[in-house]
């Protein structure tokens, strides 16, 4: 659902994520990209594309929070392999 959400409205998207700062840098980087966009039109997909890759990046930075700590708590897995 986010992801949707980042795509259709980069800031609201990212700011759902709880990620401010990356939201107000995206709508610095939408300014732009609407000017430019209408002599190429690629660039209007950046700020989209900024957004879906910021929650992704903090999607697997809590994957890897939690992978951590569930080493601290449990311990690093055995060695024995069959």
């Amino acid at each position: 659902m986010v992801y949707i959400l980042a795509a259709l409205l980069p800031p609201l998207g990212l700011l759902v994520n709880g990620q401010p700062f990356s939201a107000l840098l995206n709508l610095l980087i939408i300014v732009p990209c609407v000017v430019l966009g209408l002599i190429f039109p690629v660039l209007f997909l950046a700020p989209s594309v900024h957004a879906i890759i910021a929650v992704y990046m903090k999607r697997e930075d809590r994957k890897h929070r939690e992978v951590v700590e569930a080493i601290k708590r449990h311990g690093p897995p055995s060695a024995n392999r069959p």
